[in-house]
């Protein structure tokens, strides 16, 4: 009974923020920010928590790992608003790169399924994607490697308009690779 108590606090802490406001701060001096933005300097925490109380607004820690500890006047809800809509902007500016894969089977490829599968890697390049070309060799093929190598390098030549090489044709096992990345 004991662990479900500690694990269900466990769980209803993971969701909240870690910034200490008001009552929370427990050092005993802070540098403190004034509601308008200015410096007021290093002061007690009571008194900063009384300047907070005084303004009708709550002490805020800012930087905690500084010393002493930056904490500002502000309102806590406004201030957690502004946060949040700052990380969801950051959030929606972020661009996944993602890594597509094209797999061709030996290097004894017609000139047709080329032009297919270079079709592909033009489309992906152009989304912005990174492309994988891999040239897998099964039993005897193994000796042939060179021509594998001819054909990637090969390839990378024909999307070099829009694609520029970010790993060389190396041998990973049985499957030489090449990786191309859009300029």
């Amino acid at each position: 009974m004991i662990f479900l108590a500690q694990e269900e606090q466990a769980i209803a802490t993971k969701g909240k923020s870690f910034t200490r406001v008001n009552e929370d701060i427990r050092v005993p001096q802070v540098r403190l920010i004034g509601a308008d933005g200015e410096q007021i300097g290093v002061v007690d925490t009571a008194q900063a928590i009384q300047i907070a109380e005084e303004a009708e607004l709550d002490l805020v820690e800012i930087a905690p790992d500084a010393q002493p500890p930056v904490c500002r006047v502000v309102d806590y809800g406004k201030f957690r608003y502004d946060r949040e809509k700052k990380a969801k902007e950051a959030r929606k500016k972020q661009h996944n790169v993602q890594m597509k894969g094209i797999r061709i089977n030996g290097a004894n490829i017609s000139e047709h399924d080329l032009e297919y599968r270079l079709s592909h890697m033009r489309e992906f390049i152009e989304k912005g994607n990174r492309v994988k070309v891999s040239v897998r060799f099964r039993g005897r093929q193994m000796a042939y490697q060179e021509k594998g190598r001819e054909l990637l390098n090969q390839l990378a030549s024909k999307v070099e308009d829009i694609a520029a090489v970010d790993q060389d044709p190396r041998m990973e096992g049985r499957e030489m690779s090449l990786i191309l990345r859009p300029l």
